[in-house]
């Protein structure tokens, strides 16, 4: 995890809900996960801990010529939990089996700084779960610029939009081959043809 996810902006940790990645130990994310939401449960502290996710997306491969698709975990050895920083549900957290701290604390009885709400909506809409739409200019068909990643800059044809990933497959010229690739709406602008 780089320091990127880090949000260093004051807020008001008592009462704002955030996002927090808090570390596990590789392989043990669902079990530390279904671990924290019965702790949730039983301790009755639902008004302060919200969604827990792994994040997750979905991966195809291929085995002996078949295509099966599993999800692939983005970050292994992390959860990312929406929770409004109290005391007490940060010492659930910290203490539920298999956790093994919160990223962005100094240690030293800190509280640990949340995730950046641009890099949260990311992730959430990497894995489709996102809440905000973006919209888009382009549709199929259209030639479009890849702004940002390694095909920055390159021009391609739209050949399916996903709007509930906010992905759009296109197809650009590779060592003089046609290659399709998925890139975020996001990182797209649609290039007026004159």
């Amino acid at each position: 995890m780089s320091e990127q996810f880090i949000d260093t902006a004051p807020f008001d940790e008592s009462t704002e809900k955030r996002w927090y990645v808090v570390n596990t130990y590789s392989g043990h994310e669902n079990r530390v996960k279904d671990n924290l939401e019965k702790r949730i449960e039983s301790m009755g502290i639902q008004e302060q801990l919200f969604r827990i996710i792994i994040a997750e997306e979905p991966e195809i491969e291929v085995r002996n010529g078949k295509k099966t698709e599993k999800m692939k975990n983005m970050f292994p050895g992390y959860l990312f939990v929406e929770m409004i920083m109290t005391d007490e549900a940060w010492y659930v957290v910290r203490n539920t089996p298999g956790v093994t701290g919160f990223i962005g604390s100094s240690g030293g009885g800190l509280k640990p700084f949340p995730v950046s709400p641009s890099e949260m909506e990311s992730i959430l809409r990497r894995m489709g779960q996102s809440e905000n739409k973006v919209l888009v200019d382009f549709g199929i068909g259209d030639v479009v610029k890849i702004l940002s990643g390694p095909f920055s800059g390159k021009v391609g044809t739209v050949a399916s939009m996903n709007d509930q990933t906010q992905t759009a497959n296109i197809h650009i010229l590779l060592f003089g081959r046609e290659t399709p690739t998925d890139i975020n709406y996001n990182d797209l602008q649609k290039v007026d043809e004159e």
